[in-house]
């Protein structure tokens, strides 16, 4: 099958040598891509600034800005089979990004930020009936509560929850597994090799 993944963080330019960015490591996209390669599918990763060594035999697409991020996702998810959407792509971006420096000055500073495309909901809109979408939820709190809804706002297929303090920036990770017809898996910290290789299994079968 032909997949399409996401992994990393983007950035949001405030000015040309400022950003707005997230913790995301990108490491368990990157561990999707490598499992679904060694499965035996056709594997496109579209990847936000991260410093992870390309998967063998994965084609790469490196992105900066969540702009960038959905315009590659639109262009290649038409033939994608299955979608996981594993990159914390930015909710707000600066409405007026400065094309200079910008120095310090006295006082405060006041910075309005504008919404940025949600990709995941366009793709729910948008997807064929022998597709796969599958999301993510990374949250602080109601963790199940939250991934459910995310689940069904969207129209995804399957939905891997996580607390941010377990997955953002480390080598493992705990999920909970959902799927729309209500099944729950739970997977307990382990390494994401290993994870990303036992959420495959569990999607595919």
């Amino acid at each position: 099958m032909k997949f399409l993944i996401t992994a990393g963080p983007t950035r949001e330019k405030i000015d040309p040598v400022r950003f707005i960015t997230n913790y995301s490591s990108g490491k368990m996209g990157y561990a999707l891509a490598a499992a679904a390669q060694k499965a035996g599918h056709q594997v496109i990763l579209i990847s936000g600034p991260v410093v992870l060594p390309c998967p063998d035999d994965v084609e790469r697409i490196f992105v900066e800005s969540a702009a960038e991020m959905a315009a590659a996702v639109h262009k290649n998810a038409v033939n994608a089979d299955v979608i996981i959407m594993a990159a914390a792509v930015a909710d707000y971006r600066p409405a007026h990004p400065e094309t200079s420096k910008m120095k310090k000055m006295p006082g405060d500073l006041m910075l309005q930020l504008e919404r940025t495309e949600d990709i995941l909901a366009s793709l729910g809109k948008s997807k064929t009936g022998n597709q796969l979408l599958i999301g993510f939820a990374a949250e602080t709190d109601d963790l199940e509560k939250n991934a459910l809804g995310k689940l069904q706002r969207k129209n995804l297929d399957w939905i891997a929850a996580n607390w941010v303090k377990d997955g953002f920036g480390t080598a493992s990770n705990s999920l909970i597994l959902f799927n729309r017809n209500g099944d729950k898996f739970v997977f307990e910290n382990t390494e994401k090799e290993l994870l990303a290789k036992r959420m495959l299994e569990t999607i595919l079968k």
